[in-house]
């Protein structure tokens, strides 16, 4: 389900398939593609999942994810629990030029409205997929993994060769016997433990991009 005329415009610019518009009165549909329901006053109240509803809702297709042939920037999120921090990792992603999104198993699902929301249209635009660390490997990428409290300074890392950098769970972080090739690290000052997870993507991902652009 996606809501909003902007996030609708974006999955159907991106190719996406839209099987069905829902119209609050007094609005049109976005794109001209599948059936239009015009609905009744104070109908899109109930069946939003916001608050303060946009003016229409759309089924979209799901469309299957692969990680690309050739990719060699990679973000990973393990275990990710909050759709918020979910969108936010996709979109600084996307932003930042890499090539995929990968959630582990367990982690929240990428099509939750919420965290569709939060992407700001990055997710019809960037490859999301579920994968474990092994597949990742295969595909050639070392599997670097970020850690509060041990690892190398993020800017001291080599992040131009082909990557994959992980972000744990909010309240557990990655395990510290994560089978990965190596860890990372944000140093901060002042007694915050650590940083927002998706706060620590979004700065990850564009070191990466930092990196590339001056190799």
């Amino acid at each position: 389900m996606v809501e909003g005329p902007s996030l609708i415009a974006q999955a159907a610019a991106a190719g996406w398939e839209i099987e069905a518009q829902f119209v609050a009165p007094g609005h049109g549909a976005v794109a001209e593609q599948g059936v239009v329901f015009e609905l009744a006053p104070n109908v899109i109240e109930r069946v939003a999942s916001t608050e303060a509803p946009q003016p229409i809702l759309a089924v979209v297709r799901m469309r299957p994810s692969a990680l690309p042939a050739v990719a060699d920037f990679v973000m990973v999120a393990d275990r990710l629990a909050d759709p918020g921090n979910a969108g936010t990792i996709i979109r600084s992603a996307e932003a930042a030029g890499a090539q995929a999104v990968v959630f582990t198993p367990g982690s929240v699902d990428p099509y939750n409205p919420k965290v569709v929301r939060a992407t700001a249209g990055s997710l019809f635009r960037i490859p999301v997929i579920s994968a474990e660390l092994p597949a990742l490997r295969a595909a050639g990428l070392r599997v670097l993994a970020t850690s509060s409290h041990h690892g190398t300074d993020y800017t001291d890392e080599d992040l131009t060769g082909p990557v994959a950098v992980m972000v744990g769970n909010e309240a557990h972080g990655v395990p510290d016997d994560a089978a990965v090739d190596g860890w990372i690290t944000i140093p901060h000052v002042g007694a915050a433990e650590s940083l927002n997870v998706a706060m620590a993507a979004t700065v990850l991902v564009f070191e990466v991009a930092r990196q590339r652009r001056h190799r």
